[in-house]
């Protein structure tokens, strides 16, 4: 498994009993614990470091750590519960901060060689936020080179291998902070999504992914920042978890014109939903999405095992024709905005995703611009005849199971070749297109045995309700063999043992840079 660690073992992975108790517990419950004095910042710190480096070179999650500030600020953090001091949401919990977002004093990437001794001088604001609510940077999570594509793997610090089996992947472009949180490395961790970088991770590693409706978490570094499409949210072992960290988040911020004032407190805990009062509407594909005939026969099944919850689970037949087309040029012109400078410097320099990107933006009109955001307004405006009947809609988030890490993406489905790398997360950017919140819940395992994960689509800004939603089904999913999250085995990990060893080249230094990304996406 590639890894910018030294470390390098065949042995199985074992912690203490009492480091792996610990870890294991809920960021929630974590942070109750700090509060009422029965565990020391420092200590869980110390136990998600034992772990991080007991589990990382199998996996390769964590990339640039900061162990010893952390330890300075986690006994901080220990003085100030003993002090009695007002504690924020997130005081004491270790986070991991996907490496999109610039963090000040540690080395910040974008999976980029262009970027590989970048250190910014200052926090973006999502990291800004949740450090003001209490929470302490370890590290940064792995990501796709400038967040382009669902395979977490660059050049500068390798693939990231899935918990359930390090030779194939861990989606993207948040691939890093959901291995980490499956792992049980870190209990808090970042991610964003533009075609489904929070929710394709999420459901391939067996955790939560939510992606909030556009402007509840400030996105502050979109150039085009209007546009609906790129996203910050939570991610989590739990919908409570998620929930945690979006309270420490949301919250209007200039830097994103679409944010708007808010209580983020009132996301702190999942609202009671009955889902016997639920109507469910469910899809295998929109009527658009290339999908693997074994995920069809998944999805029906879980279907089949939860619809005795709801008062109504009905499949339902989309018609969102021109989706592929609407997302191609959407996506493109983010891409575009935040490219432009580094390619027309040298387009070798950026790696054959980003610059597929780039060239197709570029390509474009103001024709083919307009058409789009007249698209994306006819496809919202369509999509709200099914939500007048109905109070969610339900598909998979992931058309395949995971592959191995080596394959860039699935350029086959069905033995259908995809049209580009980015066309078989169609389920998850029709979603996008759509700008409803959309959360990726586990629900139990796939025909291979690998994490299945429900996307859940909620109404109009109706995320107090999704989230809601997906917190009663999660604890509903507990009791049922078929529907429960399942977790992986970290003593079976072995060093994974692709074709393709490495794709890491020289490793990183730690340095100031001269460069800058002004923005980039996530898938």
């Amino acid at each position: 498994m590639p890894s910018v660690s030294s470390q390098s073992t065949d042995t199985p992975v074992f912690d203490t009993a009492s480091s792996n108790e610990l870890i294991a517990k809920s960021a929630v419950e974590l942070r109750r614990l700090i509060g009422s004095k029965a565990i020391s910042p420092v200590e869980l710190l110390e136990a998600c470091i034992g772990r991080i480096e007991a589990v990382n070179p199998f996996v390769n999650a964590v990339t640039a750590t900061c162990f010893e500030r952390a330890r300075v600020e986690a006994r901080a953090a220990e003085r100030a519960v003993m002090e009695g001091a007002p504690l924020g949401l997130l005081h004491g919990l270790p986070l991991g901060v996907k490496d999109l977002e610039p963090t000040e004093g540690l080395l910040t990437t974008w999976g980029s060689p262009l970027f590989r001794d970048h250190v910014p001088a200052e926090d973006i604001e999502l990291v800004a936020r949740l450090r003001r609510a209490g929470a302490i940077v370890a590290g940064k999570t792995n990501v796709p080179e400038m967040g382009a594509g669902a395979n977490s793997r660059n050049d500068v610090w390798g693939a990231t291998g899935n918990p359930f089996n390090p030779n194939l992947n861990a989606g993207g472009s948040s691939g890093g902070s959901a291995a980490a949180l499956a792992c049980d490395m870190l209990p808090v961790c970042t991610g964003s999504d533009t075609g489904g970088s929070l929710r394709i991770p999420a459901a391939k590693c067996g955790v939560v992914g939510f992606r909030p409706s556009p402007g509840v978490v400030p996105s502050v570094r979109k150039l085009l920042g209007w546009t609906p499409i790129s996203v910050v949210g939570p991610m989590g072992r739990s919908v409570e978890d998620a929930c945690l960290q979006l309270a420490a988040s949301a919250g209007m911020h200039a830097g994103d014109p679409l944010s708007y004032p808010l209580d983020p407190l009132s996301f702190l805990r999942p609202i009671d939903v009955d889902l016997s009062r639920l109507r469910i509407a469910y899809t295998e594909d929109f009527g658009v999405c290339a999908v693997d005939n074994s995920i069809r026969a998944t999805f029906r099944r879980k279907i089949a095992a939860m619809r005795s919850l709801f008062a109504r689970c009905d499949e339902v037949t989309l018609d969102l024709d021109e989706a592929h087309q609407c997302f191609d040029i959407l996506r493109a012109e983010s891409f575009v905005a935040g490219m432009h400078a580094a390619y027309q410097r040298d387009p070798l320099s950026l790696g054959p995703n980003p610059r597929a990107n780039y060239e197709m933006g570029a390509r474009m009109s103001l024709l083919d611009s307009a058409w789009a955001q007249s698209e994306q307004t006819r496809l919202i405006k369509k999509i709200q005849t099914t939500f007048a009947g109905y109070d969610l809609i339900l598909s998979p988030t992931t058309p395949v199971s995971p592959f191995p890490w080596t394959q860039m993406h699935a350029d086959t489905i069905n033995g259908e070749q995809q049209e580009n790398y980015y066309r078989w997360l169609g389920l998850t950017y029709v979603v996008t297109l759509l700008t409803h919140p959309a959360i990726a819940l586990p629900c139990g395992v796939d025909h291979k045995g690998m994490p299945f994960g429900l996307q859940i689509v909620g109404g109009f800004r109706a995320d107090h309700q999704l989230l809601g939603a997906a917190h009663a089904m999660e604890m509903a999913f507990a009791a049922s063999a078929e529907l429960r999250r399942p977790r992986p085995d970290l003593a079976l990990l072995r060093q994974a043992n692709p074709d393709l060893r490495s794709i890491v080249t020289t490793p990183p230094v730690q340095g100031s840079s001269t460069g800058q990304v002004a923005s980039v996406s996530s898938v």
